[in-house]
């Protein structure tokens, strides 16, 4: 879905065959090495790919240095993965100076990320081209952890993105861990069953309340997809159909009926493919 919001700039699978034909095995030996001695540079390198492509498209805007850019906006500062990008880009450099992009490398990057952690690999189109320009106040239309999902669809509507594609892309979060901070209002001090948010399974909200304590440390990391954090499954899908979504905007693709109902085929598909 992410090859869609590259904007025409002439991609091919096999792109650098001729100009650099070791462009992606230097992206995947890199990130593999990486990820062994920290595994968390998966969902981290997944998560940059996507908060670049949303801005500007798959441009690799969001590694511009300097103040007021895409990596300094406050939704960027949580984004773990850089010295992968750089580690990458030095030896593409070595082996082949001014060809690889990048965005390129982004998006490679991404694909290795989702197969180490057991997911399905796909053919990477190449070519994208560097953007030259990025701007802090572009990331306001990247999606947030309480989006409404009439918000989460326009969001990606302007995008060229269906519903599908939202639960598709959210479904990302099949790996990684998010902070106390960005859920815990939904744990304490709300209208719904014991002053937690009604959408939280009964049984998983004692759970939740033990991981991040009211007053606690609102740092701490937690699981999106609890039990399955560094495996990418349909975990995550089978989750939020148990009330057991972690972040505000993720549940609602299950309580809202048209997103429901393409986490529901995914969960056939799994099923179907087991």
């Amino acid at each position: 879905m992410l090859a869609t919001l590259v904007q025409g700039q002439g991609t091919r699978v096999g792109f650098y065959s001729r100009t650099c034909p070791r462009a992606e095995s230097i992206v995947r030996s890199t990130v593999a090495t990486h990820f062994k001695s920290n595994p968390a540079i998966a969902p981290g390198l997944l998560r940059m790919h996507f908060h670049d492509c949303f801005v500007r498209g798959c441009d690799a805007s969001i590694l511009i240095e300097g103040s007021n850019t895409e990596k300094t906006a406050p939704r960027n500062l949580g984004l773990k993965g850089y010295e992968v990008i750089d580690d990458a880009k030095t030896q593409l450099e070595a082996a082949c100076p001014g060809i690889v992009s990048c965005a390129d490398i982004l998006a490679l990057a991404a694909l290795e990320s989702v197969v180490l952690t057991s997911g399905r690999s796909w053919q990477v189109p190449t070519g994208r081209r560097d953007g030259r320009v990025s701007s802090a106040s572009d990331t306001d239309n990247l999606p947030g952890f309480a989006d409404p999902i009439d918000e989460q669809k326009q969001k990606f509507a302007a995008k060229g993105l269906n519903a599908q594609d939202l639960v598709t892309l959210v479904g990302g979060h099949t790996i990684g861990t998010t902070e106390c901070q960005f859920f815990d209002y939904r744990l304490y001090n709300t209208t719904g069953n014991n002053g937690s948010d009604p959408t939280i399974s009964a049984s998983f909200l004692p759970q939740l309340q033990a991981l991040c304590p009211q007053n606690g440390d609102r740092t701490k990391r937690v699981a999106l997809d609890t039990n399955s954090a560094n495996k990418f499954d349909a975990s995550f899908f089978r989750n939020l159909r148990k009330g057991r979504g972690i972040l505000e905007s993720d549940q609602k693709l299950w309580t809202d009926t048209s997103t429901r109902t393409f986490v529901q085929r995914f969960l056939v598909l799994e099923a179907w493919l087991r």
